[in-house]
């Protein structure tokens, strides 16, 4: 039994088995291109698998070796990535630029940081794992842009011709002579290892002159910037200065560039793996740095807390309410798994959660009232009371008490809400029962919510709160 044959079947034990086989038959069989920064949600697609099985079976596999993880921070205009991390850590909070689109961004967890998976070097080596020695399209394809640009499937190379002048591999130390026909369009010198672009804007009367051009690459400082030229001729000499090969690539920015480069698909983001359950079971004491803060645009917060738990103790005695209480642990966090969401943590007998949208948390909130309605028929008595509070806003992913967690105000006035709440009514505020998707589970359940305007401690002015009968 080989390496790859030997850690399949430790997966086998973890993970669901149909992601397991598929996974197995492309390692076996599939193209390299297939296998490195694996998009999860485009593979679910592709091979009509569940998504959350399909991000939980590659997580395992990277546990065990079978891929490596990666997070790639993002342009979130073209899709290239900026960084490339094996880790969470090393992402930094400052702004990342992009020459291509000439813009700068700070980044966030939503859509500019991906997470994608490559076939371990020990189960199967393919182009990816050596850059410098894949071919210029495929490490435009590979390499350059992130698993949610939507590159054409077939004829990848024939598409890419269409909008390119010339193309040139450069190794280290080497320059090159370009004689090239400038048509009256913007022309974009694109270099992808060092992710440096020259603009051209060509306009004006075309000319019979050779017009001249030189771009000078160096480990230190790529050529960005933006010049005009004439339509016409132009000898474009470009001069390799940096210790590794470039691979410069003169392109037209036309209609036909955006119908090769500029369908998007989605992808797994790093929000999403964050609320997650399998991840932070995996990774959730070795996420971030302890100084790391990295924003999140939005994310929903439930809270929980059991109502009159010392009194349940007391009325049933040690024995009887733990193994209520554990009880009612389990069916949370099954529920939650349930709806996509991870639990961040418990304290006491409350527990905290997050979700990538509010109709995941309603839905969760609506399940976890009625699993304790049955709990407590199944017990004869109305021990277990659960209050919950939902909220929906910007937060920073953190590290506290050595695990992943968030701190921001969303943070708080979900925790606040939650503190209002009478069971068996579930609070949320605007932010959640305006969501369309909220708003049809609501009227599909024929729920009615009553708004009133409370004041929470920390907050100016008073917000309005939703009760949810």
């Amino acid at each position: 039994m080989n390496d790859a044959q030997a850690l399949f079947t430790v997966l086998r034990q973890s993970a669901d088995a149909g992601c397991v086989a598929v996974l197995e038959r492309l390692v076996q069989e599939a193209p390299d291109r297939l296998l490195a920064r694996i998009n999860a949600l485009d593979l679910a697609e592709r091979e009509k698998l569940d998504e959350e099985k399909t991000v939980a079976t590659l997580l395992h596999g990277a546990r065990i070796g079978l891929f490596e993880m990666s997070w790639n921070v993002l342009c979130p205009s073209c899709g290239g990535v900026l960084d490339t991390n094996t880790t969470l850590k090393s992402v930094r909070s400052e702004n990342y630029y992009c020459a291509f689109c000439a813009i700068s961004n700070e980044p966030t967890l939503d859509e500019m940081v991906e997470v994608t998976f490559t076939v371990s070097r020990r189960v199967r080596r393919i182009g990816a794992h050596n850059p410098e020695e894949l071919p210029i399209w495929e490490y435009y394809r590979q390499i350059f842009w992130g698993s949610g640009v939507d590159l054409p499937r077939d004829n990848f190379e024939a598409a890419m011709q269409q909008i390119t002048l010339d193309a040139v591999e450069l190794p280290a130390g080497e320059r090159a002579i370009l004689s090239l026909q400038l048509p009256p369009e913007t022309i974009i010198v694109l270099e992808p290892v060092t992710h440096a672009a020259q603009f051209i804007d060509v306009k004006g009367d075309p000319t019979r002159d050779r017009q001249g051009l030189t771009l000078v690459y160096t480990n230190l400082r790529a050529p960005t910037g933006t010049m005009e030229m004439r339509p016409g001729p132009i000898r474009l000499s470009l001069e390799n200065r940096a210790a590794n090969r470039i691979l410069p690539v003169i392109w037209i920015a036309n209609d036909a560039m955006n119908q090769a480069i500029g369908k998007r698909r989605p992808f797994l983001t790093a929000r999403r793996l964050l609320s997650n359950q399998t991840f932070r079971d995996i990774y959730g004491t070795d996420t971030l740095a302890v100084d790391q803060r990295l924003k999140i645009t939005s994310l929903t917060f439930l809270f929980t807390d059991l109502k009159g738990s010392t009194e349940l103790y007391e009325r049933v005695g040690d024995l009887v309410a733990f193994d209520l209480v554990r009880e009612h642990f389990r069916t949370l966090n099954e529920i939650v798994a349930g709806e996509g969401g991870a639990v961040v943590k418990t304290i006491g007998d409350a527990v905290m959660a997050t979700f990538l949208t509010p109709d995941h948390a309603l839905a969760a909130a609506l399940r976890m009232r009625e699993a304790m309605r049955k709990l407590n028929t199944s017990n004869g008595r109305d021990d277990l009371l659960l209050k919950i509070g939902i909220h929906e806003g910007p937060c920073l992913a953190v590290t506290l008490n050595e695990r992943q967690d968030y701190f921001g105000q969303t943070v708080n006035i979900a925790s606040r809400v939650q503190g209002l709440a009478l069971s068996p009514s579930i609070l949320a505020t605007n932010s959640v029962i305006s969501n369309p998707k909220s708003a049809s589970l609501l009227e599909a359940g024929g729920l009615m919510p009553a708004v009133h305007q409370h004041g929470l401690r920390g907050i100016a002015s008073e917000i309005a709160v939703y009760e949810i009968p």
